[in-house]
């Protein structure tokens, strides 16, 4: 019996051992084993590289400053530039360094690095295109403002021309912000946040301005000259909110404002006067400060002068030559906000 016992008891551990060499082996109560060489094979969809396109098309403006639609090279890598509110706009994108091949020249401080870079030709002025030098650079993309619009039909012959402007009905802000947004997607950058912080601070200006009345003047030559909301500096009355009572809302002061007497500046006795010195933004040589040639006896008073209210705006040749860019819309603000709310 003890014999009998001893047998079974080896037979049960063969058992074990066995069951253990073997991990494939059907287990009590568990299914069957899988066996690898019967499982479906997986493949992996094939993802090829993301297909480029060569060109891209966009709504600019002609030479007759007409809407157009018009096919432009996708990321142009030769860049000419004769347009200081697209300078702009492409540097604070990113891609201006290392692509302008010739810019126009300006007296702007931030952009100076792309006129006295020597690899970057001179391509003449915001108003005068150098034609030769511009098709020496060989560029892919132009990219020209309202001074130039004449020259179109023969820049085209070179390049695309992408013409971009600031619609005052719009408004400044909107019109920098569509724009921002066309030159974007020529580069495929639509998904930069480059106005976000602008809003809040219009908001603030505005609130500041509101039920108040402006007089909003460019100096040029000795004369001052009133601006209205169709043209220059017209972020004023339009983004911000002053009421500019300087001109009829009829009468067009789009280029550089209509000449106007001091007499007429105390009969209107606004509470702020808002002055753009076009001789310092030109570099106007032998030329008189705004100041000089506003603070006269007349000036003197109406109450904007007595209250401290005569704002000369800090940065001339931006509000002149760059209005419409993104860096610009910031200085411009800031000159704002730097007078009106003391930061």
């Amino acid at each position: 019996m003890r014999k009998l016992i001893a047998l079974l008891l080896c037979l049960a551990v063969v058992s074990a051992f066995a069951a253990c060499a073997n991990p494939q082996a059907p287990v009590s109560g568990g299914g069957a084993g899988t066996d690898p060489a019967t499982e479906p094979e997986v493949t992996e969809p094939a993802t090829g590289p993301a297909t480029t396109p060569e060109t891209v098309t966009i709504t600019t403006l002609n030479g007759s400053q007409e809407p157009v639609e018009l096919e432009v090279p996708y990321n142009p890598q030769r860049i000419a530039v004769l347009d200081m509110a697209s300078l702009d706009i492409l540097d604070a994108l990113g891609v201006a360094q290392g692509r302008v091949v010739g810019s126009a020249s300006t007296s702007l401080d931030y952009l100076q690095g792309y006129v006295t870079d020597s690899g970057i030709a001179n391509l003449g002025t915001i108003k005068e295109a150098d034609l030769e030098a511009v098709m020496a650079c060989e560029p892919d993309i132009i990219f020209i403002g309202g001074r130039l619009s004449a020259s179109y039909d023969d820049l085209s012959q070179i390049a695309p021309v992408v013409y971009l402007a600031t619609d005052t009905e719009l408004g400044v802000v909107e019109s920098v912000r569509q724009n921002a947004s066309t030159i974007a997607s020529i580069f495929g950058l639509e998904e930069q946040a480059l106005m976000a912080e602008f809003d809040s601070r219009i908001a603030a200006l505005e609130e500041f301005a509101a039920g108040k009345t402006a007089i909003v003047g460019l100096v040029t030559s000795g004369s001052f000259n009133v601006l209205g909301n169709d043209g220059r500096c017209s972020m004023i009355g339009r983004e911000i909110g002053f009421d500019n009572i300087g001109v009829d809302a009829e009468i067009d002061t789009s280029t550089h404002g209509n000449e106007a007497s001091f007499e007429f500046i105390v009969d209107k006795d606004p509470d702020y006067i808002f002055v753009m010195d076009r001789d310092a933004a030109i570099q106007t040589e032998g030329a008189k400060l705004a100041q000089e040639i506003v603070e006269n006896e007349l000036v003197m008073d109406t109450r904007a002068y007595q209250d401290g209210h005569i704002v000369y705006l800090a940065h001339p040749a931006v509000w002149y030559t760059a209005e419409g860019g993104i860096t610009a819309l910031d200085i411009m603000l800031t000159d704002l906000e730097t007078a009106l709310l003391g930061e």
